[in-house]
């Protein structure tokens, strides 16, 4: 039997671990530890319950501070903080494992399930709130009710955290718990009087770290860090190049002040917005920023200089084939032997076409460009088709096969002429330059060319 309060710790509280959980009502099993790491849960260790639900770890050796799951025999789970100091004990019910919870010498733990309790409540009156305001009439006071329902339920759970701050400011679940707040939106008005939502969604941008701890490396081992990214770069960023670099750089910036925090910022971003990962347009143009400005010797302590070699190898490769660079020359030889080349080229428009004989996708796009070309090619439309990876005699098969003389093709086996100029992740890979030879479009559909070059001309019309 484990003696869950009152006990004698076996070891040093500063460099071990004595964990004393009970379970009542549950019956005999493994549970497992699961630790948190950015959006991963990564298991830990395992334990045995008895038929009484009583286990424990014990070990001279502390886990990682951070957020875990304990893992019951039956699948349900329960959550846990651990900190520098583990030793404590835990006992609850089967029944109702939050609600019936008891901690004993853990302030964290403590403080989560006062958290967790409370917002166990508040779903519950939530619910009742939506039943009732579904079955009520639609008029202004009855709305009204229900406004004042969920304002009571809002202020109770700041009530709560403000508590936790002003007398626990420094315990690792308030830091926490705190890190995941959300700032309230401004009031801002424009000069009609209108809500101004660009400086709202701004002045939004600009509070929501204020309260996280880039310092604390233990908020990696949280979900904070990771669901506060996704809000800031995924849904608060418009997904275009230009934001997401300017947001990205912000972030990624402010991480510097710890290496482990900078380290999975940075990647968490740029991995978001790796070629063949992101829908993003030109979302390789954030991928290179922050491989150039963050990915040094300096910074990278991650990386050897092998490693930090072919980082700058794919940033030369990638960076002059970013939206808006000057589109690059290619210069190769047509089916008649001749050379060929983007810049001889009268036309307002060239469609760099690049593919593989022997990919399906290829085979399966290339009669829709055809499509497009002919309705286009009177409008000052011309493609440039380069084919990767093939013999001569798949490259000339092909053309014949789908008919493609119509435009110009080349073929150059070494891909010289392509390198570091248009960067081809996967095939057929689509570019658009307009008439200043300007990249304008790329990762496309032959269905999407016609929205780019329309987007262009309406710009010019202005």
């Amino acid at each position: 039997m484990l003696l869950l309060f009152g006990s004698t710790w076996l070891f040093s509280q500063k460099d071990s671990v004595e964990i004393r959980c009970k379970v009542q009502g549950l019956k005999s099993g493994t549970v497992k530890l699961i630790s948190v790491f950015g959006d991963q849960n990564l298991f830990v260790d395992s334990t045995f319950s008895n038929e009484q639900g009583e286990f424990e770890w014990i070990r001279k050796k502390p886990y990682h501070p951070g957020y875990y799951y304990l893992i019951l025999p039956d699948y349900t789970n329960f959550h846990m903080i651990l900190d520098a100091d583990q030793h404590f004990s835990m006992v609850t019910t089967k029944e109702d494992l939050i609600g019936n919870m008891r901690v004993k010498d853990c302030i964290d733990n403590q403080l989560l399930y006062e958290s967790l309790k409370l917002q166990l409540k508040h779903e519950i009156a939530m619910d009742s709130l939506n039943t009732m305001k579904n079955n009520a009439p639609n008029d202004n006071l009855t709305l009204d009710k229900f406004d004042l329902g969920i304002k009571k339920i809002i202020d109770e759970k700041k009530q709560q955290m403000e508590g936790f701050i002003k007398k626990y400011p420094d315990v690792f679940f308030v830091k926490f718990k705190r890190a995941g707040q959300n700032p309230d939106l401004m009031n801002l008005r424009n000069a009609k009087g209108e809500v101004d939502r660009d400086r709202q969604l701004e002045m939004y941008r600009l509070a929501f770290w204020d309260n996280v701890d880039l310092s604390d490396t233990r908020l990696l081992y949280t979900p904070v860090l990771v669901n506060k990214l996704k809000k800031f770069i995924l849904e608060l960023t418009p997904q275009h190049p230009d934001s997401i670099i300017r947001q990205a750089d912000y972030i990624i910036k402010k991480s510097l002040v710890n290496k482990e925090i900078f380290q999975f910022v940075s990647n968490w971003i740029a991995l978001n917005y790796e070629p063949t990962k992101t829908k993003v347009m030109d979302g390789e143009a954030v991928f290179v920023f922050i491989l150039d400005k963050y990915f040094t010797k300096e910074n990278a302590f991650w990386m050897d200089e092998k490693e930090l070699a072919a980082i700058k190898k794919k940033v030369y490769e990638m960076q002059s084939s970013c939206l808006g660079c000057q589109g690059q020359d290619i210069i190769s030889t047509d089916l008649n032997g001749a050379t060929r080349s983007i810049y001889e080229l009268k036309e307002d428009f060239v469609i760099v076409y690049m593919y593989d004989p022997d990919c399906d996708h290829c085979q399966k796009e290339t009669p829709q460009l055809i499509q497009f070309y002919k309705e286009w090619k009177a409008k000052g439309v011309e493609v440039f088709a380069v084919v990767l990876n093939s013999t001569d005699q798949k490259w000339r098969d092909f053309v014949k096969k789908y008919q493609t003389d119509l435009w110009i093709n080349v073929h150059d086996p070494t891909n010289r002429s392509i390198y570091a100029k248009y960067f081809v992740d996967i095939t057929p890979e689509i570019y658009v330059l307009n008439k200043e030879r300007k990249i304008i479009g790329k990762n496309l559909k032959p269905d999407q060319i016609k929205l780019i070059i329309e987007k262009d001309l309406a710009s010019r019309s202005k």
